[in-house]
């Protein structure tokens, strides 16, 4: 209820800015078609963390190094986690667009995918409905690869209302619960409505701010990773072999 409160409020407040920021930012990734972008981590033959999401991922207003997937990487690699993570934030974009840019995503060997999509959706005051269907369906085709699936939750700005707000944030926890994947109920817990942890725009967290939002996607995708680590030899030797990276 805390995060929920905060982040009603920075939304309110910055709403009219952040659509002229996200497009300010639009450059942030290569788009289909051209290279894929370049993996955090440095070996491209490791399994892959790949984070699906708009420029809260892609780490509008910061350096490359502190993003949030840059950060996840500089944890797998102080705990040994031979995992790559790849930055797939597309600033603006909306669960549509991640819909229609997954397969290009989900290229390699993904092992873990993170969703971080539907602020723009809720800015917007696109319908709930429409948003969790795009969300379910790249949920789907995710676990249909047998790729691992941690959904993050994001709060729509009130003046859309009391009702769309809480149909909003509900969507998040159901699509969670119906498809039984790893779940992070706000991505922007403890930064969100602190002007000390974004950036001058008020919407995008700073480095430190960058730090928790890491520390908190950290908590909910360890497990993930270990279950993977834990399934891995299986796969060496034939069983249960996953098809993840057949493109």
């Amino acid at each position: 209820m805390k995060s929920s409160v905060c982040s009603l409020v920075v939304v309110s407040l910055l709403i009219a800015a952040c659509s002229r920021a996200e497009r300010e930012a639009a450059d942030v990734v290569t788009p289909p078609g051209r290279s894929s972008p370049a993996p955090v981590g440095s070996l491209a033959a490791r399994p892959r963390v790949v984070f699906l999401g708009d420029s809260l991922t892609a780490g509008y207003g910061l350096p490359k190094e502190q993003s949030v997937p840059s950060l996840i990487q500089k944890r797998l690699d102080e705990e040994g986690y031979g995992y790559e993570a790849v930055n797939h934030g597309v600033s603006g974009d909306t669960s549509a667009g991640g819909v229609s840019r997954l397969d290009w995503a989900l290229t390699g060997d993904v092992r873990v995918l993170v969703i971080e999509l539907g602020a723009n959706d809720g800015l917007r005051g696109l319908p709930a409905e429409s948003t969790k269907a795009n969300l379910s369906d790249i949920i789907t085709r995710a676990k249909a690869r047998g790729i691992a699936v941690l959904l993050t939750g994001m709060e729509a700005p009130p003046n859309h209302g009391p009702a769309y707000t809480a149909q909003f944030r509900q969507t998040f926890a159901d699509l969670a619960r119906d498809h039984e994947v790893a779940f992070v109920p706000f991505y922007l817990e403890g930064v969100a409505g602190n002007p000390s942890l974004n950036i001058a725009d008020g919407i995008h967290p700073n480095a430190e701010g960058a730090a928790i939002v890491a520390k908190t996607v950290w908590r909910a995708l360890q497990p993930l990773l270990d279950e993977d680590r834990r399934a891995r030899p299986r796969r060496n030797r034939g069983e249960g072999a996953d098809t993840a990276g057949d493109q």
